[in-house]
C-alpha cells in the first residue's frame, strides 16, 4: 500500500516507517518537525508541512495517490496538556478532524490511530482489558479518547476502517542502534535513567515510594518501540472498511521505577543516583496491558518482554548518540 505516516519524523512514528518499508510498503511522512526529527526520516520521503493545513493533506492524499494513514502526530505531555489544554485541543482534536476530513474528501478509508492507556484514567482492574471503563483523568488521554469516537462515527457515516492501538509506555530503541528516543523535553524514565549514566543529569527523581506496590514505586507496563512499529503494520493490513479495531498494546508485565533504575544500572554499568520525592497528581499505582485481544486478533507477540533486553537497546542508541539526533548530523557533517 502507499501510506502516508503523520507525526512519521518522531519517536514511536520513525520506528513505524521502517516496519513499512520492511513489509513493503510505499511511504511519506508528514511531520512539522515540532517534536520529530528529519534525520530520522529516509531520505526523499518526509513533507514538512502541518496537520492544520487540511488543504494540503488533501493534496498530498491525492497526489500520492494514498491508500491508508498512520497517524502518530499529537502532542503527548501529560502535565503540559493540564496548563495548556488549549493546543492539545487544537492538535490532537482540531488537527486530527482536518485529517479525518482530509481523507474522506480524498476517499481514503483506512486509519491506524496511535491511541494511550491515558485513554483509561484510573482503571478499576489491572491487568488492563479493552473492557475497562475509559475515563481520561487529564486533557491529553480525553483527545485522544474524542478521536477514537470521532473515527467510530466516520466509520458508521462513511465506511472508514480503523484502528486505535492503545499502547502502554513506549521504551527502546532500534534494534540496530541507528533511531531512537529523542524528546525536549524529555519525560519518560528510562532516557531520563540513562542521562544520570551518561553524566548529563545528576539524578534521577523517584516520585512517591509509597505507593501499594511490592516495593513502593509505580509499576508501568513497559513495550519496546520496535514491538510497536510491528502492531501497526499488523493493524493496517487487517483493516476492514467500515469497522475499527480498538486494542491494547503491552507486554502484561509490569515493572516498578525501582527495578527499571536497576535494570538501568546493570546494563550500563554505572551507579545512578536517585531523589525520593513527594507523589505526583494523577499517577496511577499500576498500569499493566492485558493484550491477549491483539495478541489474537493480529497475531502479534512482542520480542521483547524483559525490562533488560530493552534497557539494552535504549543504552546502545544513547551511549553512541549522547546528543540524540544532533549527534547523528554531526557525524554526517564530519565525514
Amino acid at each position: 500500500m502507499k501510506v502516508l505516516v503523520t507525526g512519521g519524523a518522531g519517536y514511536v512514528g520513525s520506528h513505524a516507517v521502517r516496519a513499512l518499508l520492511q513489509a513493503g510498503h510505499q511511504v511519506w511522512v508528514y511531520d512539522n518537525l515540532s517534536c520529530g526529527h528529519a534525520a530520522s526520516v529516509p531520505e526523499g520521503e518526509l513533507i514538512v508541512a502541518d496537520l492544520a493545513d487540511q488543504q494540503r493533506l488533501e493534496a498530498e492524499l491525492s497526489d500520492k495517490r494514498i491508500d491508508a494513514v498512520l497517524h502518530f502526530a499529537a502532542l503527548a505531555l501529560v502535565g503540559e496538556s493540564v496548563t495548556n489544554p488549549a493546543i492539545y485541543y487544537q492538535n490532537n482534536v482540531v488537527g486530527t478532524l482536518k485529517l479525518l476530513e482530509a481523507m474522506r474528501k480524498t476517499g481514503v478509508w483506512r486509519l491506524v490511530f496511535s491511541s494511550t492507556t491515558a485513554t483509561y484514567g484510573v482503571p478499576e482492574q489491572i491487568p488492563i482489558t479493552e473492557q475497562e471503563r475509559q475515563d481520561p483523568i487529564n486533557p491529553y488521554g480525553f483527545t485522544k479518547l474524542v478521536i477514537e469516537h470521532a473515527m467510530a462515527d466516520y466509520a458508521t457515516a462513511y465506511g472508514m476502517g480503523y484502528a486505535a492501538l492503545r499502547y502502554f509506555n513506549a521504551s527502546g530503541a532500534a534494534s540496530d542502534s541507528s533511531i531512537g528516543e529523542d524528546h525536549k523535553p524529555e519525560s519518560h524514565l528510562i532516557p531520563l535513567v540513562l542521562k544520570v549514566a551518561l553524566g548529563q543529569r545528576e539524578q534521577i527523581a523517584i516520585f512517591g515510594t509509597d505507593y501499594p506496590t511490592p516495593d513502593g514505586t509505580c509499576i508501568r507496563d513497559y513495550v519496546h518501540v520496535e514491538d510497536l512499529a510491528s502492531a501497526h503494520v499488523k493493524a493496517l493490513e487487517r483493516l476492514r472498511i467500515g469497522s475499527g479495531l480498538k486494542l491494547n498494546l503491552g507486554t502484561g508485565h509490569g515493572q516498578s521505577v525501582r527495578q527499571v533504575i536497576e535494570a538501568c544500572c546493570k546494563v550500563s554499568g554505572v551507579s545512578i543516583r536517585v531523589s525520593e520525592e513527594d507523589r505526583r497528581p494523577g499517577d496511577p499505582p499500576e498500569l499493566v496491558a492485558d493484550s491477549t485481544l491483539a495478541q489474537k486478533t493480529l497475531e502479534w507477540t512482542p520480542r521483547y518482554t524483559d525490562i533488560e533486553s530493552i534497557v539494552q537497546t535504549a543504552w546502545a542508541w544513547h551511549s553512541t548518540h549522547p546528543a540524540g539526533f544532533d549527534s547523528t548530523i554531526a557525524t554526517k557533517q564530519t565525514i
